[in-house]
């Protein structure tokens, strides 16, 4: 199926389209959002950003995704998904105007990503919930087709996000007060998803009435075993617990290669701060193009070769293109290598998050979809933090470059001897 025909199918549904819709608005904030805090701490012409500077800002704003996780699953396990979808906008909406006013004070940077983490805190929530609500709203045929158009066109919009971050950085300048632009843009674009989320009945996305299961806060007290209990789910369906650990493969390989471009762009590159911006744009917009067209391909591939061989494929093709592309550590092979990683990271993520949505028991749904996110995260940070300690100054290293191919085909491998052979089996997505 195309795109726009898998578009239409899934758009069919009334309560997809506002689950759609709510999706769009947000990650269009978040986009400008990342862009502002990346501007800021990175690429702001009075700074000069070391590796493990760089290490350090991806720490601190991702490591509250896998500190949160736990806490998050209890809490979408237990709580209206569609509450949570409403009123978790509105807070961080709140919460970026208090950045912006930060740093129109001029306040200290450690002040500024105290309410950054508040805001990442927040929308910790907010995406749980989209994850855990999708297959209330679509058929469970049609979870590829949803997996490959709602998350993969969020991440598109978060890229549109990022454009429209850029040109406001032109227009309003790249100081603090162009920084409160931004930031106040956000808050604004993100308020307005909690009315879409309004429109959806309260019960709609979840999760089920049990009486049987304890209370929030019965359950706060007993996280770490709640977690363990939903890793043990995840262990005994091999098939979603294989694709999380793909997704986590890329994911430290692509944070490796997030480290080593943007210290390439800072020093190698560029000759100052805004050029440098400039060259990390680029690749974002390539990415973007990749992110797209695994929208694409992704039904398209695993309705004909299932779902753990293109998993595999996308593995070892973004271990042997990147180091084809970027060995010669020339920018046009990092903006290349930028659309390889776009449509095979996204690919995978699309088939892990259907491994998941399809495999995992609803009442679990939070918790899986936690564990995935620290997964996600944290494996990104860790992998920043290596390469800041084994890169020069400038980001060329061959060394790095070695150790994301070899991560790549080393985890291809593991994924094919972990996983159940399933390959010829039905897809979601596949009439039966």
């Amino acid at each position: 199926m195309s795109f726009v025909s898998d578009l239409r199918v899934v758009l069919e549904g009334r309560d997809f389209r506002r689950l759609f819709g709510t999706r769009l608005v947000s990650q269009s904030s978040d986009g400008i959002f990342q862009f502002a805090v990346a501007g800021f701490a990175f690429f702001s012409p009075e700074k000069s950003t070391s590796a493990v500077e760089i290490a350090t800002g991806l720490a601190v704003l991702l490591l509250p995704y896998s500190i949160l996780g736990p806490f998050v699953g209890v809490f979408i396990d237990r709580w209206s998904r569609r509450q949570i979808l409403v009123i978790a906008p509105l807070v961080r909406g709140a919460l970026l105007l208090a950045a912006a006013a930060l740093v129109v004070a001029d306040a200290p940077d450690a002040v500024f990503y105290a309410a950054a983490l508040g805001v990442l805190g927040v929308n910790r929530f907010f995406l749980s919930a989209l994850g855990a609500s999708l297959p209330h709203v679509v058929p469970a045929d049609r979870l590829m087709v949803a997996n490959a158009v709602t998350p993969t066109s969020g991440t598109v919009m978060t890229f549109v996000g990022v454009g429209v971050g850029y040109l406001l950085r032109t227009i309003f300048g790249s100081d603090h007060r162009g920084t409160a632009v931004l930031l106040v843009v956000s808050g604004l674009i993100f308020g307005l998803s909690a009315l879409i989320a309004r429109t959806m009945d309260r019960e709609l996305l979840g999760p089920a009435y049990d009486p049987n299961r304890p209370q929030a806060r019965e359950a706060v007290r007993h996280v770490l075993s709640g977690l363990a209990d939903g890793a043990r789910h995840l262990v005994r369906r091999r098939a979603a617990a294989a694709a999380m650990g793909a997704l986590a493969t890329h994911r430290f390989m692509y944070g490796m290669c997030t480290a080593m471009l943007m210290m390439l762009s800072r020093y190698y590159f560029a000759e100052n701060a805004e050029d440098a911006l400039t060259v990390v744009s680029i690749v974002v917009a390539t990415s973007a193009v990749g992110y797209f067209m695994a929208i694409l391909v992704t039904p398209w591939a695993t309705e004909r070769f299932g779902i753990e061989t293109w998993v595999t494929a996308m593995l070892v093709t973004a271990g042997v293109l990147t180091l084809a592309l970027c060995v010669s550590f020339h920018q046009w092979g990092f903006a290349a290598a930028g659309f390889v990683l776009g449509i095979t990271g996204q690919s995978i993520k699309i088939c892990a998050d259907t491994a998941v949505q399809r495999d995992v028991e609803d009442a679990y749904l939070g918790r899986a979809f936690s564990i995935y996110d620290m997964l996600f995260n944290g494996t990104y940070v860790l992998a920043a933090a290596l390469a800041a300690l084994l890169m020069p100054q400038d980001g060329r290293s061959l060394l790095v470059m070695g150790l994301i191919t070899a991560g790549y085909l080393g985890g291809a491998v593991l994924y094919r001897m972990i996983t159940p052979n399933r390959a010829l089996a039905p897809l979601p997505s596949s009439p039966s």
